[in-house]
């Protein structure tokens, strides 16, 4: 067993990090924890070559700094055991509670959603994460403070790896912290993925930086002591803070500008903290006073706050030698959510757990963003939404009555119809932008008033999808444009599906076409009919969904056998274990066993439990990635219906899929079906899955499982 090196954060430093926020912790609780989460990862160790649990624990330093409660610190330290050691939700719930066992599993399963980068999957992403956000809040942030850690320590990991997982963090996880309110975190994953993905450019940036101080001196020193006298002055007590932008947002806004860095002006933030709301409004007096403000460049998000609960004035103004700057005013209970968003649900002050009048109820807030993120029907529809939360400034129009409408940046009075009711939007015919007559493709600005001019027997065009700019509106203008489509569409998909499957000597039976719905993650038939009536799918794409391998082409070189599995010493052999049977795809572990080598077993194998006393006899192990052979046997039990030639159609469907079946029997007979347990030959999972998939979709099997029995291990004296 390998000796344990233990973290450079102690157990007792981090009790007292967050006792120093929360005197009432429950010290023993995180120690526990703590002594826990070290024994599950002993033995394991990060591509950088520290003890793997150094991690956990600089995860839950994060969210300590973050001022979060005892559950979410006991989270953070138990987040990755779940999913990478012998422990279980039951070893974890037994000895830690429901509420924080269902809080690693909620990580553990977020880890495994297998988010990707590419904007096929974007929709699907964020569908994915905001399903596991809407159950506890809490499971998001330790996932976000496992990312930030792991991006601070990128260098450690393959170049291509790291571009992976920065372009990720850059589509998805900074932009979820930055609607979450955490900008400060948006900011650093930005910053650390951009060090990443454009080192160049990066570092152009801050040789600039180094040239502009050495030409103007700290510019930020000069001007925040300009603020602080100014202030003072008018006898307004407040705090200010300074600092130049991230890289990052520097280069973003050089791109939206088609600007180089010489002529970029606001490239300095600053911040003024006053005791009241009252106080924030004379300060931004006192500072238009003494500088001139930016014309269209204030907004005021204090009478009008963001959904996360953000509320600060901003202004721009041209301050000293007529470098524009840009200007944030708020209150310290303000300045607390600003800087952990919805997080500042779970703070502390003075020791206390506190109710921040600005912190926005975790609940209420995924209720809101899930409403306003109606998925319509397809990803296409939910990315729009998703990403114009995540991504973009607001507007804010009113309507003839006074009422306010919140809207994205660039949005049309289409938008605004829809915003108001789906049915204004439906009849809309023309708008009034200020009392005058507007094309609907006009972008409204803030302040203006909308009147939206309606008629009945009106029906949206096709041409507004691209005049539209929310997601909400052009998903109802989808909707309603596929209900007058739907029959016809449906009726000519029936028909290109009859087709397709002829010509892979198939049919388009009603229940294969239930279960290609089913692979497709449709809602059900009609959808499926529908999608490829209109186009939305191709003919290929239904087919392919059951019987892929009629379908693709050929495969790569295969892998030999004695490569299949990594991780093995020198001159080790293998063997798979017969009682979960792993394939390629699936994730595995070794025990090694005398006169027999390893044997591998897939991680949820319930013989693992034999072994949990046993430690020294596990071996880390994973598939060798790339084609294997279709050499690894699977059990299936089905039932198939029992009438003449049902038997040879079913090895005939499993021969199309190119798999081999080595034995069959027969465990139950009756009148009208048999029960058969089929050893079938495979390559992976994936495999795996299109023969059980082909399999399901044929009308006479009528069920069908994966066949593991942990009798077998015994039988073969593993153990």
């Amino acid at each position: 067993m390998l000796e344990r090196t233990r973290p450079a954060v102690t157990s007792e430093a981090l009790i007292g990090l967050v006792r120093s926020y929360n005197p009432g912790s429950d010290g023993d609780l995180i120690a526990r924890a703590w002594a826990f989460g070290e024994e599950m990862h002993a033995g394991q160790f990060r591509r950088s070559g520290e003890p793997y649990f150094t991690h956990p624990v600089a995860v839950a330093a994060i969210l300590a700094e973050m001022q979060m409660d005892d559950a979410t610190i006991v989270t953070a330290l138990l987040h990755d055991t779940i999913e990478d050691t012998r422990a279980s939700f039951a070893t974890v719930e037994a000895q830690f509670g429901r509420d924080i066992a269902s809080l690693v599993d909620g990580v553990t399963k977020l880890t495994n959603l297998q988010l990707s980068s590419t904007e096929t999957k974007q929709a699907e992403n964020f569908r994915k994460l905001f399903m596991a956000t809407s159950r506890d809040l809490r499971v998001t942030l330790v996932k976000l403070a496992d990312r930030l850690h792991n991006m601070r320590t990128i260098k450690s990991m393959k170049p291509e790896k790291q571009a992976q997982k920065a372009r990720e963090t850059m589509d998805i996880y900074a932009p979820l912290a930055g609607r979450m309110g955490m900008q400060w975190m948006r900011e650093e994953l930005e910053d650390l993925a951009f060090r990443v993905l454009n080192p160049a450019a990066r570092e152009s940036i801050m040789r600039r930086f180094l040239t502009l101080q050495k030409e103007t001196g700290d510019v930020v020193e000069k001007i925040t002591a300009d603020m602080e006298a100014e202030l003072e002055k008018a006898g307004i007590a407040a705090e200010v803070y300074g600092r130049a932008k991230k890289p990052y947002s520097i280069w973003r806004k050089m791109q939206e500008k088609e600007q180089g860095f010489s002529r970029l002006s606001d490239i300095y933030g600053f911040r003024v903290i006053t005791d009241n709301e009252e106080a924030c409004y004379c300060a931004l007096g006192a500072i238009h006073r003494r500088w001139r403000a930016v014309p269209g460049r204030f907004k005021d998000y204090i009478s009008q706050p963001k959904s996360n609960g953000y509320r600060s004035i901003h202004t721009t103004v041209s301050g000293r030698d007529g470098k524009r700057v840009e200007v944030q005013i708020r209150t310290h209970a303000m300045h607390e959510v600003a800087e952990t968003g919805v997080a500042a649900h779970w703070s502390y002050r003075d020791g206390e757990r506190v109710e921040n009048p600005f912190a926005v109820d975790p609940q209420r807030w995924i209720a809101t963003l899930t409403s306003q993120l109606d998925a319509g029907h397809d990803h296409d529809e939910f990315l729009d939404m998703v990403k114009l939360e995540m991504y973009t400034d607001q507007v804010f129009c009113f309507t003839p009555k006074g009422d306010v409408i919140k809207l994205p940046r660039g949005a049309t009075p289409i938008d605004f119809a829809y915003a108001v009711h789906t049915k204004v939007g439906h009849a809309c015919v023309g708008a009034k932008v200020d009392g005058l007559r507007v094309p609907l493709w006009t972008r409204l600005k803030n302040g203006q008033s909308v009147d939206i001019v309606t008629a009945e027997g009106q029906t949206p065009q096709s041409t507004w999808i691209e005049i539209a700019v929310t997601g909400r509106a052009k998903a109802a203008i989808r909707r309603r444009l596929r209900e007058e489509d739907r029959e016809r569409f449906i009726k000519l998909g029936r028909e290109l599906a009859r087709v397709a499957f002829e010509n892979v000597g198939k049919k388009a039976t009603d229940k294969a076409l239930r279960t290609a719905a089913r692979a497709l993650a449709l809602e059900d038939t009609d959808e499926l009919l529908e999608r490829l009536g209109s186009a939305e799918l191709t003919s290929r794409e239904v087919v392919r969904a059951i019987y892929p391998e009629l379908v693709d082409a050929g495969r790569g070189e295969e892998i030999e056998a004695g490569r299949a599995v990594v991780g093995l010493s020198s001159g080790s052999h293998y063997a798979r274990a017969p009682c979960c049977q792993p394939v390629p795809g699936e994730r595995i572990v070794g025990i090694t066993s005398r006169g027999r080598g390893v044997i591998v077993h897939a991680i949820d194998c319930e013989v693992l439990a034999r072994y949990e006393d046993h430690m020294d006899r596990w071996v880390d192990l994973h598939w060798q990635e790339g084609t294997h052979p279709a050499a690894n046997a699977v059990t299936l039990d089905l039932a198939i219906t029992n009438d003449a030639g049902v038997l040879g159609r079913i090895c005939t469907l499993i021969g199309e899929q190119s798999a081999n079946i080595s034995h069959l029997e027969f465990i139950d007979r009756k009148p009208d079906y048999y029960r058969l347990l089929m050893d079938v030959d495979l390559r992976d999972v994936e495999h795996l899955h299109r023969v059980m998939t082909a399999l399901e979709a044929d009308t006479n099997v009528a069920f069908i499982e994966r066949h593991r029995d942990p009798a077998r291990a015994a039988t073969t004296g593993e153990t």
